[in-house]
């Protein structure tokens, strides 16, 4: 199977479970830490040739989980060891075959939660001789809501087992449920902050609307054979997805709302290199395991800079080479800082293609708001608006050489009731114009009836209001 030597998670695990003691490992995907469990308890099993449930292994998604199980086939092929998948999707019939497997009797046992509990609450399967309990991708499965189930199924397995709980994060919850269901834990971590060094990556600063035609671009002359996009929404993989269609590139969307055996044709497809694109959300990042992944594209930047490990991570697995492109707007700059200051260095910057013109500069960027505002509070000079001139469609102003007002006296004896006068810049008197307008009085509001209210104009009087009869 081209092991050769142990990578460093094999080398630090392998020896801590042989030991039967309880372990909690936190490594990335893409480090080998599946076989670092799955050879130890392999091992056990064969040794005690025992016709029950001997190990349960639980995953978050079906796709991890069938992973899993065809390592299990692959490294105990010659050892008689059987195992099925149990995970939930697909109609009556996968269900249906799934019973009949636990009936005939299976040594290893790779589940998803909510499916597992469906088999245990139904009697067919019983889990009251497990020795091996291992928890793959914890986190993952804490994320998806899956602390109760997971508390839920281990009320079935015996007090007396072993534990070994993996994980690429360790948030507090992980440690708290570490706490509940382990005794005396081992604990390894092997560097999750850091990429596989043979990913080559790259930042794109980009507007929104260059990013579809920066895809184009990319992928255009076929250079990359087999390509991820990684989206953070549902909504904006269907977005990209039609655009690259539109585009005529031989693309297709993964997606949990997608029947189970959709999502396996899809990743089969890929896997043998017949489907070239894949688009998905972080969800993929963690549920699909292909090598020679030569492309990894974030269309947006993930908000947990963790998800970025998993995303590029898809590529240069198994000491290959890739490359991971992201592309940047100006509201995802905070996130590339996190990625960085997690990583320990700055993501080096890719000019755009000069057919798609400038894009943002950082220092422009940072320099505004989300708005396209300076972090002052001024907008940019432009139509309507205010500027250091004046601004707007307004004209300039007085250069302030304005003569000043003089004021004739006021005249006295008989002339001191006539008419009032004003001087005018040259020093001539006008007489001002007396105001002849008549004050215009409000109209009259109607009445509740639709009727006019008499007003005085009209030579009446308002009544007043009589009492409305009862």
């Amino acid at each position: 199977m081209g092991f050769k030597t142990p990578t460093p998670i094999q080398a630090l695990a392998i020896p801590v479970i042989m030991t039967g003691k309880d372990l909690i490992a936190c490594a990335q995907t893409g480090t080998g830490k599946t076989a670092s469990y799955l050879l130890p308890v392999l091992n056990q099993i064969e040794e005690e040739h025992k016709d029950y449930t001997n190990t349960l292994i639980l995953a978050p998604t079906r796709e991890l989980a069938q992973q899993i199980d065809q390592q299990v086939e692959g490294l105990a092929y010659f050892t008689g060891i059987s195992s099925v998948a149990i995970f939930g999707g697909g109609d009556g019939i996968v269900y249906e075959q799934q019973r009949r497997a636990i009936q005939n009797g299976v040594n290893l046992v790779v589940a998803t939660p909510g499916r597992l509990i469906a088999h245990l609450t139904s009697g067919v399967l019983k889990l009251d001789k497990v020795k091996h309990l291992v928890l793959d991708e914890a986190d993952r499965m804490l994320d998806m809501g899956f602390y109760d189930d997971i508390v839920r199924i281990i009320r079935y397995l015996p007090a007396e087992r072993q534990t070994l709980l993996f994980s690429a994060t360790m948030p507090p919850r992980i440690r708290q449920l570490a706490n509940t269901i382990m005794r005396e834990p081992e604990q390894i971590n092997i560097a999750i902050s850091q990429p596989a060094v043979g990913i080559d990556q790259q930042v794109y600063r980009v507007f929104d609307s260059q990013k579809i035609p920066l895809i184009k671009l990319l992928l255009k002359d076929g250079k990359y054979l087999s390509t991820i996009i990684f989206s953070s929404t549902k909504d904006k993989v269907k977005e990209v997805y039609k655009e690259l269609k539109r585009a005529k590139l031989d693309v297709s969307p993964f997606s949990s709302d997608f029947k189970q055996s959709e999502r396996e044709e899809i990743l089969r497809d890929f896997k043998n290199k017949k489907l070239p694109i894949i688009i998905g959300t972080d969800a993929l990042s963690r549920g699909i395991d292909v090598e020679g992944i030569d492309l990894v594209i974030n269309y947006d930047a993930p908000p947990d800079p963790e998800d970025y490990i998993h995303r590029i991570g898809r590529t240069a697995r198994a000491e290959t080479k890739g490359t991971a492109i992201t592309l940047i707007n100006s509201r995802d700059e905070h996130k590339l800082r996190r990625i960085e200051a997690m990583i320990g260095k700055p993501v080096p910057q890719t000019p755009l293609p000069e057919e798609l013109g400038e894009g943002p500069g950082l220092a422009d960027e940072r320099s505004k708001d989300s708005r396209g505002n300076d972090r002052h509070g001024k907008r940019p000079a432009g139509k309507g608006n205010a500027n250091r001139n004046g601004g707007g469609n307004r004209g300039p102003k007085p250069d302030g050489n304005r003569p000043p007002k003089t004021y004739a006296p006021k005249p006295e004896g008989d002339n001191a009731e006539g008419p009032a006068v004003v001087a005018t810049e040259g020093g001539e008197q006008a007489p001002k114009k007396p105001n002849n307008k008549k004050r215009k009085w409000p109209r009259k509001k109607k009445s509740g009836d639709g009727g006019n209210a008499p007003n005085a104009d009209q030579g009446g009087a308002s009544a007043p209001s009589s009492p409305v009869a009862e």
